[in-house]
């Protein structure tokens, strides 16, 4: 083989990497890293969470024998590199597009994807599950999971160990520690590691012992003992709380260089050797090999397009010059909170991802990040509300529906006032299925006292901001908005109260009714203005609020107009429009109602637009859909065999 050839260019599975010799595992682990660089500086993903685990990557697929050995990532934005040495590294430049291969590990795509993952701390329940599976099935399946620091911060991270600890099962956690998740970690944990981590005196004893303890092959039982009953003591002398992972009874090893490869593969195969729940603690370097990703972890955890010999960020072509919906936000509350003091930010480790890091900045007093813990972050928000508080709780759409429970039963059943801001509702991109905002509008609609409201632009948003606030509203306020840009350039206007369940008009017409909620009304006034070039006169109503609804306005409605339209970017499936479609049944109207959203089923990843698209609420899938209803002729163009074959692809091994 020359010195000019890869041996990547050899590898199309773990088979093939295993032929290597152990020496050119750190060649081979360089040459990864560099296809991430070259693939994701072009086409943009999750960069320094997969830069920062090339190494265990490697060592993981050396030592055991996948896929029938299983490895569960945690989130999975940092499989990157276990894709591209699984079969895929042919489609990897494919990565999070339009019917692509997924950015996150999804058991449809490939029989090395365990479980599919993209919310954070459900490894370990998830391994253990397999691992049980495999006792009674009487395997000798080996397990593997791969949680951050920041995603074992969760409450079901714990109870995943907690129970694992109890069964017994053959499983290896392995902790990769690089004290950030996206933004940097923050609570007890990470000041619990990072004292393992720096105390000199325990961790020169450890690479003693370690000798010792990890290597049951090659030492007597007797020895191993010693060994082990001398590191518990000098644990428990020099780390007051080290003995937390011992305590729910798991073999702790570590910490040790995530990034030395030919170390890792050593470990890992003298920990395959011993039974029972074990946990190996790595510490590695997000961004590892690219100084920029290494320098600013935040800003390259997802960049977008960069220069890779630079690391200077691309803005995109169609890079908007309106705002960002959650920049409105950062910059409101802030505003909101110098005039109310009662007011606080919440946030489960998102404070740039929802600009809540804005606030933070000027009120680090006022603003919390409570780490990667949706539940927590409500009920903490509730308990503020219960002591005079008044409590601004943003959450992602898609993260809130684990915290669905907290909602209902520790603010709503109780009255509280909890401002819920669900950031990247409706269809959020190339993230995919697993971050998709479809069922808010659905969940918070249906909660008894839970005012749901989306702003249709920057300026609404504002609004409804400043009205949840205000102290004529009593009890919990949800507020939803997308991912991406508004359409307002000049959205800092002085603040206006919203009434409470009341629409708006958008244009007035004769033909057919349109209602439509939050940002996909900006679709209809697209469509509404090509129509009325057509002779077409559109009724366009913003309605704002899923509940309460403004009744006055659906009885007008539905009155006058025989053909009725809603329009929403969530869940068809018990969201606005079954809302609009329970009211004419409970009032006897006779209307001709179409819903238009998503569909009965999980959208895939692409970009909005193409999503929109897919989904047939675009503009011109709502230009279509009135055509259709007043009667007027056009081009023939059925919506859903696009549909079926994207449902099709969704059963696929070999990736879309």
């Amino acid at each position: 083989m020359s010195e000019t050839e890869r041996l990547l260019d050899r590898i199309e599975t773990p088979a093939d990497m295993r032929k290597l010799d152990r020496l050119e595992l750190v060649r081979f682990s360089n040459e990864l890293r560099q296809n991430i660089i070259d693939e994701v500086s072009n086409n943009p993903g999750h960069f320094g969470a997969s830069l920062g685990v090339v190494e265990l990557t490697v060592a993981l697929h050396y030592v055991y024998n996948t896929p029938y050995d299983k490895i569960v990532w945690d989130v999975g934005h940092q499989a990157y590199g276990h894709k591209i040495i699984t079969g895929r590294k042919a489609q990897f430049h494919t990565n999070r597009k339009y019917k692509g291969i997924s950015g996150f590990p999804r058991i449809a795509e490939s029989e090395y994807d365990a479980f599919g993952v993209g919310h954070s701390s459900t490894s370990i329940s998830a391994a253990l599950g397999i691992a049980v599976a495999s006792q009674v099935k009487k395997e000798k399946r080996k397990v593997v999971a791969v949680i951050g620091d920041g995603a074992l911060q969760a409450g079901l991270a714990f109870e995943g160990l907690n129970n694992a600890g109890n069964q017994k099962a053959d499983l290896l956690v392995i902790l990769n520690d690089n004290n950030i998740s996206i933004d940097a970690s923050v609570g007890a944990m990470k000041e619990y590691l990072l004292d393992i981590t720096t105390s000199r005196t325990y961790n020169r004893f450890k690479d003693r012992v370690w000798r010792l303890l990890g290597r049951s092959k090659r030492v007597g039982s007797k020895a191993q003992l010693i060994a082990s009953q001398i590191e518990g003591t000098i644990k428990g002398t020099v780390l007051v709380n080290s003995n937390m992972f011992e305590a729910l009874k798991f073999r702790y090893f570590g910490p040790i260089d995530g990034h030395d490869v030919m170390h890792l593969t050593r470990v890992l195969e003298d920990l395959k050797t011993i039974p029972g729940p074990k946990l190996l603690h790595c510490i590695t370097v997000k961004g590892k090999g690219f100084p920029k990703a290494e320098q600013d972890q935040t800003i390259f955890h997802a960049p977008g397009r960069f220069d890779k010999c630079t690391g200077e960020l691309i803005k995109p072509s169609e890079y908007s010059k309106h705002p960002l919906y959650q920049e409105v936000f950062g910059h409101t509350i802030l505003e909101l909170a110098r005039q109310n003091d009662k007011i606080v930010g919440i946030t489960p480790a998102m404070p740039s991802g929802c600009s809540l890091n804005i606030m933070m900045k000027e009120m680090p007093e006022r603003a919390f990040d409570v780490g990667i813990c949706e539940q927590h972050a409500v009920t903490f928000s509730a308990g503020m509300a219960a002591n005079g508080l008044l409590p601004f709780c943003n959450i992602y759409s898609s993260f809130m529906q684990r915290a669905y429970d907290q909602v209902v039963h520790d603010v709503a059943l109780q009255g509280l006032k909890v401002i819920f801001c669900l950031d990247r509702g409706g269809l959020v991109g190339t993230d995919g299925a697993t971050h998709h905002g479809f069922f808010d509008l659905a969940f918070m609609r249906n909660i008894p006292g839970m005012i749901t409201a989306a702003p249709m632009d920057e300026v609404e948003l504002r609004n409804m901001m400043y009205t949840a606030q205000l102290d004529k509203i009593n009890g919990p306020f949800s507020i939803r908005y997308p991912r991406g840009a508004g359409v307002i350039c000049d959205w800092r206007q002085p603040f206006e109260e919203i009434p409470v369940g009341k629409a708006r008009v958008i244009s007035d017409g004769k033909d057919i009714a349109l209602l439509s909620i939050g940002h996909a009304g900006n679709f209809v006034v697209d469509a509404v203005a090509s129509l009325r070039e057509q002779g077409i006169s559109v009724m366009h109503y913003d309605m704002r609020f899923a509940n309460p609804l403004d009744e006055e306005v659906l009885h007008e409605v539905m009155k006058k107009f025989r053909k009725i339209i809603t329009v929403e970017d969530g869940i068809i499936k018990g969201g606005f429009g079954s809302a609009v479609v329970e009211f004419a049944a409970d009032h006897g109207y006779k209307a001709d109602i179409k819903r238009m959203g998503i569909p009965d089923y999980f959208v895939e990843h692409g970009s909005q637009k193409e999503l929109w698209h897919e989904c047939g609420y675009d503009a011109d899938g709502i230009r279509m859909a009135v055509l259709d209803a007043v009667g007027n002729p056009r081009p023939a163009v059925h919506k859903q065999s696009a549909i079926s074959s994207r449902q099709s692809a969704v059963g696929s091994k070999t990736g879309d």
